[in-house]
């Protein structure tokens, strides 16, 4: 895993550079573009691998991440074709992947909601107003579980855990402005840059 993040990816969206996430835009694609390594708007497992190694896991880690997302997400972004060996996911229909037991920051049409991500630190940062500590993130991933949503639990569970271990700052901390560039998929360039620096020293 990646060291924690250096002061340039603490201020991820800062009061003051941070740019409004556009609420009539897919965000949702954005987010997973990140992982589109030659940008034809299909992402494959060795995309998704590559992706997940540059934002600092670990190889058999993303190996078998890789594999799961794409199987899980590749046939219901494929609507009414036949399936592949290959398990791509369209990032055009990436909306029909969302799954249940998360924040309801993304809507069925994957625009960010902003009122849901508020929700994320009014209900449960107790003890940052702007970040959550790993017991609050806990909390957070209980709460939203909805019943039977086996694939949902398990999915929002590591993302979040997966985020919270290459993101957290020095006081194990997830910040909110890091957690915001997640949706838009800004966060996944810096940590990107600062694993980069971190295997050139």
């Amino acid at each position: 895993m990646a060291s924690s993040p250096n002061t340039k990816l603490d201020g991820v969206g800062g009061a003051t550079g941070m740019k409004p996430i556009p609420i009539h835009e897919n965000v949702l694609q954005k987010h997973v573009a990140f992982f589109d390594k030659n940008q034809d708007g299909v992402i494959y497992p060795w995309e998704t691998y590559q992706g997940l190694r540059e934002i600092g896991n670990g190889i058999l880690f993303s190996f078998g991440l890789s594999l799961f997302i794409n199987l899980s997400l590749s046939q219901s972004t494929r609507p009414g074709k036949f399936p592949s060996i290959l398990f791509p996911i369209e990032i055009k229909n990436i909306k029909l992947g969302k799954h249940g037991s998360d924040t309801g920051a993304y809507d069925t049409e994957g625009r960010f909601v902003p009122s849901k991500f508020e929700e994320i630190f009014t209900k449960h940062a107790h003890t940052h107003p702007n970040a959550l500590t790993h017991d609050e993130l806990k909390e957070m991933i209980k709460e939203n579980r909805e019943p039977k949503d086996l694939k949902g639990r398990i999915g929002g569970e590591i993302e979040w855990e997966i985020l919270y271990k290459v993101a957290k700052d020095k006081n194990g901390l997830l910040k909110k402005e890091t957690i915001r560039g997640v949706y838009d998929g800004s966060l996944f360039e810096l940590l990107k840059e600062e694993h980069s620096g971190h295997k050139k020293k």
